[in-house]
């Protein structure tokens, strides 16, 4: 079987017109597969219990993490999956679990989009997703602190009493900066619940999109320094026919706004395209994204060039970099980034 400690590949993509290096296109699943509905597992030992017996039959165990209301993003990550081990037949388990750990009290978890009868749907359409985990609550919550369990998602950063979760795990360096910067706490979320689903699940193959650039990052550093015996697979951004990175949170955006945050992939494409004539100065590159971005009515979070690996800043574009990207439009987040290697 399959498997790697620690190691990160990219999934391999077909070009797109916009943002051909850094993006994937659209999925036709009706070509694929015949239609196929995944077994639906909430509970945490019998998630366990069919990972095993699938192991035990000789396959390989791909979980792709997701936190619902999916789109053709996620099913590229599928796709990604499925194509895992060349040599074994994988099983593939989708996760739909809305992480309360990643948000701060006062963002968007009780208005995070949900629709799961639809994502059951969709992953039908593949014909290749074997299993759906959709636990209840995955944190052990203090006494009064059992809201998640009786329909109430709650974030796990009130002060719980005395037996509720306390035991997180910290990327220390790579969850710095960018979207640590301004969300300190989604960092320390997102690692502690994927060590959560990589315990219970105990895949041999992980997939995550690159859209969230950083958050691949932390990902593969965790699986590095913990020793989990799984390969991570980086999937490249999915986009709109327009540019605009797919998210589940685009659903919240206004005609108005969403055309003005198809702002964000034209600067990065603009941004490419002159580091690679020879643009290479990284304040210049900054200031020229950012100066469009609030130009088009924009609220930049932040704009940072960033050595691929290690996410250290540059001031000069001399090797791989990815230049990534975050900025509100009206109330809505968005996260994007290019990968820039003026060496090829």
């Amino acid at each position: 079987m399959a498997m790697a400690v620690g190691v990160a590949r990219l999934a391999p993509v077909s070009p797109c017109p916009l943002l051909s290096d850094s993006s994937s296109p659209l999925i036709d699943w009706t070509t694929m597969a015949a239609p196929r509905e995944p077994e639906v597992i909430r509970d945490k030992a019998a998630m366990r219990a069919w990972s095993r017996r699938r192991r035990a039959e000789g396959k390989t165990v791909a979980v792709v993490p997701t936190m619902g209301y999916l789109h053709q993003g996620h099913l590229s990550l599928i796709s990604a999956a499925a194509a895992a081990a060349s040599a074994d037949p994988v099983a593939i388990v989708v996760t739909i679990y809305v992480n309360p750990s990643q948000f701060a009290p006062s963002e968007d978890l009780a208005t995070y989009p949900s629709d799961f009868a639809g994502d059951l749907r969709k992953l039908a359409s593949t014909g290749v997703v074997d299993a759906v985990f959709n636990p209840p609550d995955l944190y052990v919550r203090g006494a009064g602190r059992r809201g998640a369990a009786s329909g109430g998602a709650i974030s796990c950063l009130e002060e719980a009493a005395g037996d509720g979760h306390e035991t997180w795990v910290r990327v220390e360096r790579l969850e710095k900066g960018m979207c640590g910067a301004s969300r300190p706490v989604f960092f320390r979320g997102v690692a502690t619940i994927v060590s959560k689903l990589f315990n219970i699940i105990e895949p041999d193959v992980a997939v995550f999109g690159k859209k969230d650039y950083q958050q691949w990052r932390v990902i593969c550093r965790m699986v590095r320094d913990l020793d989990f015996a799984i390969e991570i697979i980086g999937s490249e951004i999915v986009r709109e026919a327009d540019g605009l990175a797919m998210s589940s949170r685009n659903v919240h955006l206004s005609r108005e706004e969403r055309e003005k945050a198809l702002s964000i992939s034209r600067s990065l494409v603009d941004a490419r395209t002159g580091a690679l004539k020879g643009n290479t100065d990284c304040k210049q590159i900054k200031n020229k994204i950012v100066q469009t971005l609030t130009e088009t009515g924009g609220q930049v979070d932040y704009v940072e060039i960033v050595e691929q690996e290690s996410l250290v800043p540059v001031e000069q574009i001399d090797g791989p970099v990815v230049i990534c990207v975050a900025a509100w439009f009206g109330k809505v987040r968005l996260i994007d980034n290019i990968e820039i290697d003026t060496r090829s």
